[in-house]
């Protein structure tokens, strides 16, 4: 007798329109109501209810009541990140007209991105490639590693390593970017080092969505501390 693998239940799960874009609307970290998601995905709320549940059950989701409000999330970073490689599937598939507009949009995130807490698109993955060529930063077993010398150059930027190693996730996972087909920085360090630049203004984040970007500050810093940065941001598509 033959058993579905477990990826065939979270397959039939996100491949349904509806499904696939409450997730995505979730993929910056923060949590929506279900009222807020019926609208980002096109359906009733009845209907969206419906899709919540099956989410959440899978334990795709997690949910939390704030008085008369459900709010939905991610169920954490482990999700997000098996997520953002399916959308290198995206180019290859036959998109009908009403979605190219929402597919534009989406492009309008390849420069600067939060891929649930941490960076991603051409910034996430430049500082990536500028830690590794400096050997700040090694690839090995699918992860990414911190050597004594990347660990003191990302506590001199304010990032708190030692709480990143703390927490219970990957450390430094080698998240596969959806749109630079290489990859970024993830797990808790690339949360942290997001983090940092945020608190030192050196990046800012667009609410409304998951696009984000360098501030004039940042610009300069960055540049400072990763030569060759800024260059790799302007290349060509």
């Amino acid at each position: 007798m033959s058993v579905d693998p477990s990826f065939a239940l979270v397959g039939a799960l996100i491949g349904v329109p509806a499904r696939a874009n409450m997730m995505a609307a979730l993929m910056d970290g923060r949590a929506q109501t279900a009222s807020e998601l019926a609208f980002v995905a096109g359906v009733t709320p009845q209907t969206a209810s419906s899709h919540l549940a099956k989410l959440t059950e899978a334990g795709l989701l997690a949910v939390e009541k704030q008085g008369r409000h459900r709010y939905y999330r991610l169920a954490g970073p482990a999700v997000a990140e098996a997520l953002e490689p399916l959308s290198h599937l995206a180019p290859n598939a036959r998109v009908p007209e009403r979605r190219r507009a929402q597919l534009r949009r989406v492009g309008e995130l390849r420069s600067a991105r939060f891929c649930y807490d941490h960076l991603a698109g051409r910034l996430g993955v430049a500082l990536a490639d500028s830690l590794l060529k400096r050997r700040l930063l090694r690839r090995e077993a699918g992860d990414f590693r911190l050597g004594p010398k990347g660990r003191a150059f990302l506590e001199g930027l304010g990032v708190d390593v030692a709480a990143a190693e703390r927490e219970r996730r990957h450390f430094a996972r080698c998240c596969l970017d959806w749109s630079e087909r290489r990859p970024h920085l993830g797990g808790a360090l690339g949360a942290a080092l997001a983090e940092s630049l945020l608190r030192a203004k050196w990046l800012r984040r667009d609410r409304a969505s998951r696009k984000a970007a360098l501030t004039t500050l940042g610009e300069s810093e960055l540049s400072r501390h990763f030569p060759g940065l800024l260059q790799a941001l302007t290349v060509e598509d």
